[in-house]
């Protein structure tokens, strides 16, 4: 993968005294899924935060396919971007159908495909038949997957997604497993937070350990285990031998 959708070159944030993210780089291909994983307070989502144009005052340069990305200036620029956030993202009081329509009108799809459009992603998401039922109504798995889609109902060629699968089902975890695996066959590239291991190894081409706001390490899971002097043992292991046992709390 030679080719580089998302450049990141020494990106720093903080909040008043505290440095958040200390000088970050890397790089994001089309069809790669590049997994963050970090402790609490590693800096993940304040990265996905400064990428996605939520946070402003950062330094440090990000480029999208070349051209200089400057999502907290450049509404034009989110477009390109789709963001799956922590926090799930949706309006309870609208219907499922309701809900695509009107991200995807904020997300600038022409009005002649937003309702073919909305059909297509209640269908990639399993919720065809419950479209006229409002959210408020889901169960939690059914909701992380409506946020899913309406944070991709326009196709971007990236797309963030932060802990996607925080308190789902085994059933809707593993849907949204296969809903990544069919946008990385599309050339979607997808940056992944995640806290769970297991996540991380089957899902990620490459993953960069994160702890106190700077990168340890960058490479496939196996690449990260051999690093840790751990080739034969778990991802878990590595991340704990990069990163230490102590206990984070969140600030």
């Amino acid at each position: 993968m030679s080719n580089v959708l998302l450049r990141i070159v020494d990106l720093k944030y903080a909040y008043g005294d505290r440095i958040a993210v200390k000088g970050i780089s890397f790089d994001l291909h089309p069809g790669e899924v590049f997994g963050l994983l970090g402790p609490n307070g590693a800096g993940k989502t304040t990265t996905i935060s400064c990428i996605s144009g939520h946070l402003k005052q950062y330094t440090g340069q990000m480029t999208l396919a070349g051209n200089p990305y400057s999502p907290h200036q450049k509404g034009d620029h989110r477009r390109f971007m789709g963001l799956v956030p922590q926090e799930i993202a949706i309006y309870e009081t609208l219907t499922a159908e309701e809900n695509l329509v009107l991200f995807a009108k904020l997300c600038g799809v022409p009005g002649d495909k937003i309702k073919s459009t909305a059909d297509r992603m209640l269908a990639f998401a399993g919720l065809t038949e419950r479209k006229n039922d409002l959210v408020k109504k889901f169960s939690g798995g059914m909701k992380r997957r409506l946020n899913l889609v309406c944070g991709i109902v326009h196709s971007p060629p990236l797309v963030l997604m932060d802990e996607p699968t925080v308190g789902v089902d085994p059933q809707s975890r593993n849907h949204l497993f296969d809903s990544i695996m069919k946008m990385r066959e599309q050339n979607t590239a997808i940056l992944y937070t995640t806290h769970y291991m297991e996540e991380a190894e089957r899902l990620c081409d490459r993953i960069a350990i994160m702890n106190e706001g700077a990168i340890m390490a960058i490479g496939t899971a196996q690449e990260l285990k051999q690093l840790a002097n751990a080739p034969n043992g778990t991802l878990e292991n590595a991340f704990l031998q990069l990163t230490g046992r102590s206990l984070r709390d969140e600030s």
